[in-house]
């Protein structure tokens, strides 16, 4: 019997020849990503059990970034927390502030992500790694520190549906309005603990970023890691991004890999799609949905603040004001820079946006744009639970960079292709 991308990466991690979905393995880890919400718990476990070290100072990558730059007293002190354990274990990769980015747009930017390894981190997105054809996931605190001392960590091997992409993406149609659609067909946990495989033609015009976006929201249909084969796009990306360690094990599915399911999507009859609160499930094609006003709009996050989205999102701004609030998060310093040598911070500050520095902001409702009671927000996040942005009273409408920009402009859900 064959095996998947997933289990060939699980398989070779743990040391086995072959894994089936089910089997419990204890798998070696080649990276860890750490920021400032999950790691200090993970800090203070660990020196409550005596424990004073890391299994390897090189292969952890440290970014604040839920609340950088601090926001209030508490975040200022998790910053501390962070900022002396990595000093004090002498990290090799910290980005501390002025440096620091949103987790998931920073390490595959700084080269910490190779094909074919086992990367984790404590936070539920990490499971964006996985567009590099390698198994990322997200753990808990206690995981983290277990990670951090001893470079193992166990895991269930997934079984894996395989989500074909067929077709080719009309007008306003990007990668985001695919995830959404993907989620909305099977739910918040129709892959609960499944690898989500991304497969098909739709796939070889995507660029990393875009893909990037697609395994950042495998999560929210309850998968344990998405994942995309590596390709010529993957090459490229990595032969510009990679600083060191260029080597890499490049996994394929086998043509006889077993999946549990299939399920097929016709890119080239997608629209742009709005997801309603209050989950990520609750996606609609625009044309069911125009005209319904905002109060806010939300560009920015670990899964549309990449340079390619700020591009998308000025080309529909250029000339033009927007409506309503609206804030722009570059997601790492270098694209925050990219984005003002391009430019784009001219369209966005002429349009009447806020452009905030790379942070994780209001997301996960920290700051940089909470909402009140009975305001309304179309935002280029992940997650559109009650009060993930503010008040429980509040509401987000998830959508892609495009149609997040034409909202803006106009005040109301709005077709990006009228601005195309």
């Amino acid at each position: 019997m064959g095996m998947t991308i997933t289990e060939k990466i699980l398989a070779a991690s743990a040391g086995k020849k072959c894994v089936e979905p089910g089997d419990l393995i204890n798998a070696k880890i080649d990276c860890i990503m750490c920021h400032d919400v999950t790691t200090p718990p993970a800090i203070s476990m660990l020196k409550a059990a005596g424990i004073d070290r890391v299994f390897d100072n090189e292969k952890i990558v440290v970014t604040p970034d839920h609340f950088q730059p601090a926001k209030d007293i508490k975040s200022a002190e998790l910053h501390k927390r962070l900022d002396s354990w990595a000093k004090e274990k002498n990290i090799k990769h910290y980005y501390k502030v002025g440096k620091a980015g949103v987790c998931h747009a920073l390490l595959p930017e700084q080269g910490h992500i190779r094909p074919g390894e086992v990367i984790i981190g404590g936070d539920s997105h990490t499971c964006t790694y996985g567009a590099f054809a390698a198994f990322s996931t997200g753990i808990g605190s206690t995981d983290l520190a277990a990670a951090i001392a001893t470079g193992e960590i166990w895991f269930k091997v997934p079984s894996s549906i395989k989500f074909v992409l067929n077709g080719t993406f009309g007008k306003g149609v990007y990668s985001k309005d695919v995830i959404l659609e993907v989620i909305a067909q099977i739910g918040t946990d129709g892959a609960l603990y499944k690898a989500m495989e991304f497969v098909g033609p739709a796939l070889k015009k995507m660029s990393m970023e875009a893909r990037m976006t697609i395994t950042n929201m495998a999560i929210e249909a309850g998968g344990k890691n998405g994942i995309i084969a590596f390709d010529e796009v993957t090459k490229k990306y990595l032969d510009e991004h990679l600083k060191d360690k260029k080597d890499y094990t490049i996994y394929e599915s086998d043509p006889d890999a077993k999946y549990e399911r299939v399920v097929e999507i016709d890119c080239s009859k997608l629209e742009p799609t709005v997801t309603f609160p209050h989950l990520p499930s609750g996606g609609k094609p625009i044309g069911q949905c125009s005209g319904i006003e905002m109060d806010q709009a939300y560009i920015g996050s670990c899964t549309n603040g990449r340079i390619e989205d700020l591009r998308i999102a000025a080309e529909i701004m250029k000339g033009k004001e927007v409506a309503i609030r609206t804030i722009i998060v570059p997601a790492t310093p270098e694209i925050w820079k990219q984005a003002k040598d391009e430019g784009l911070f001219d369209i966005f500050y002429e349009a009447g946006c806020v452009i905030s520095a790379p942070t994780c902001g209001a997301c996960l409702g920290g700051f940089m744009g909470i909402l009140a009671a009975g305001e309304k927000c179309i935002s280029t996040t992940n997650r559109n639970f009650i009060g993930r942005m503010g008040s429980p009273k509040s509401e987000v409408y998830l959508a892609s960079p495009a149609t997040a920009a034409a909202s803006a402009v106009e005040g109301k859900l709005t077709d990006c292709r009228r601005f195309l």
